[in-house]
């Protein structure tokens, strides 16, 4: 009889789910997270299941955990997980050869040191500022009035690099929208913001060590921009992962859940 293992990682922004088997990925699922956390882990739960033929439900699973700032709201999990813990897990399974993991979510930026079986080995956490974060992002691309995949991709096209120099969020809006009234080229803007971003994804990194190799997880590793700046700071170079790193959260707390179930 065929096995399923889930993981559920209820995020500030987004809730994500995956189904794994004995042999790997089998379906994933992401919605945005809804103002009641156990709401989020039941929709997005039911809709992964959805994906799998012959998975009626979630009471099915042989194993789930659950993990994110939500993990403990995830009714069906039998366990519930650090998302440092899970993310460090996942991007192993992704690629053995990860050392140092940038988590950039919705409203924290983390940066985890992995030892060789994909274990944190140390963390630094940034969650006392939403600057560089998916929050940050969402509001810069407002004040462009563009989506936040088209400011993703706006610093692209800079020929030169504004500097961005407020450390405050709300300070840099105020800043850009400055810079904008201006008629600075908005490409150069956007690419200030995205060095002013990974200058602080640089200062936490140290924190833990820059070893290669380096990858980077969350919904801002999503972010073009940002991936093209941040070789350049780190002076390292940032290796993709094979799976959305948005969901890297959920996989790791998958392939735990299949552990235990082995266990």
């Amino acid at each position: 009889m065929r096995r399923y293992y889930g993981g559920c990682d209820i995020g500030s922004t987004t809730g994500k789910a995956v189904i794994f088997d004995d042999n790997g990925l089998v379906a994933s699922a992401l919605i945005l997270s809804k103002v009641d956390p156990v709401e989020t882990s039941e929709r997005v739960l039911a809709e992964v299941c959805d994906r799998v033929p012959g998975l009626n439900s979630i009471r099915d699973l042989a194993y789930l955990v659950g993990t994110g700032y939500g993990r403990n709201e995830v009714p069906a999990a039998r366990e519930n997980i650090s998302e440092i813990t899970c993310h460090a897990v996942g991007a192993h399974f992704c690629d053995p050869g990860v050392r140092t993991l940038i988590d950039i979510g919705g409203q924290d930026m983390k940066a985890i040191a992995l030892n060789d079986d994909g274990s944190v080995r140390e963390f630094a956490m940034n969650d006392k500022c939403a600057a560089g974060t998916g929050r940050f992002y969402e509001a810069m691309s407002r004040t462009f009035e563009m989506s936040l995949e088209a400011f993703s991709d706006l610093s692209l096209r800079a020929r030169s690099v504004i500097p961005v120099s407020s450390q405050c969020s709300v300070f840099a809006e105020t800043e850009v929208v400055s810079l904008i009234s201006r008629r600075n080229p908005p490409p150069d803007i956007a690419a200030g913001i995205q060095a002013a971003v990974a200058k602080r994804v640089f200062s936490l990194a140290r924190r833990v060590g820059v070893q290669p190799k380096v990858t980077v997880t969350g919904g801002c590793a999503k972010n073009r921009g940002l991936l093209k700046t941040l070789p350049g700071i780190l002076r390292v170079e940032i290796v993709p992962l094979a799976i959305d790193p948005q969901l890297m959260g959920a996989v790791g707390a998958a392939v735990l859940a299949r552990r235990r179930a082995a266990s």
